[in-house]
């Protein structure tokens, strides 16, 4: 099974990935972690990217595109794969379908979260992150047991640049201006999912399991 997950920044897009590599024994593409990966190790393609991240703007397409064509080639994606934030553009989704027309596959489901834009600056902007370790915290929803430290390593607690809450905004503005187009893109096409992703996340693993096993 191929499928796209969509959704603004902090929709869940990346814990429904999980459980749908659980459900399905596929792989998640996420190209959020291939370009931090990049970014971590100081590469000419992560120094670009990180220019670009740190401000709240997309990627050049050109970076990402390449990254996701060297992905699906791999031999871990040939029973499907979910592309986690990718595509994020038309000329992206373009991109992805030339590519998976010469690797002769498809896209199955096009599932997009949707969400409250206030309540996802509140998810986001409250969020910590261990430097050390990679743990993710919520000041609000799921602290750590010490204020500031990471429960798991001891470590100080950051906050993200890409999480500050002007950045959020401006993700959110990015988003709404050049990835919603991607949902009339996939309903044209047939195979756009829309679910609530503002139940709690067991409602919305529920609910995309549903939805795909009514169109298979």
């Amino acid at each position: 099974m191929n499928l796209i997950l969509l959704g603004p920044p902090g929709a869940g897009k990346g814990t429904q990935a999980q459980y749908l590599v659980e459900d399905y024994a596929i792989p998640q593409i996420s190209t959020g972690d291939m370009l931090r990966a990049a970014v971590k190790e100081g590469t000419p393609m992560g120094l670009k990217a990180k220019e670009c991240m740190d401000s709240g703007a997309l990627v050049p397409d050109d970076v990402v595109v390449g990254i996701v064509r060297e992905r699906l080639q791999q031999g871990d994606c040939a029973k499907g794969f979910i592309l986690d934030g990718f595509p994020r553009t038309v000329p992206q989704a373009d991109a992805l379908s030339e590519t998976l027309q010469q690797l002769d596959k498809g896209i199955d489901a096009a599932i997009a979260l949707t969400v409250d834009t206030e309540a996802l600056v509140d998810r986001l902007a409250g969020r910590r992150t261990c430097p050390v370790c990679g743990a993710t915290y919520h000041l609000k929803y799921d602290p750590p047991r010490e204020e500031g430290i990471c429960t798991k390593c001891g470590a100080k607690l950051v906050l993200r640049d890409d999480d500050k809450e002007e950045t959020v905004r401006n993700r959110m503005q990015v988003y709404a201006q050049q990835t919603q187009p991607l949902l009339d893109y996939y309903a044209q096409a047939g195979v756009l999912v829309e679910v609530d992703g503002m139940r709690s996340i067991d409602e919305v693993r529920t609910a995309i399991k549903e939805a795909l096993e009514s169109q298979s």
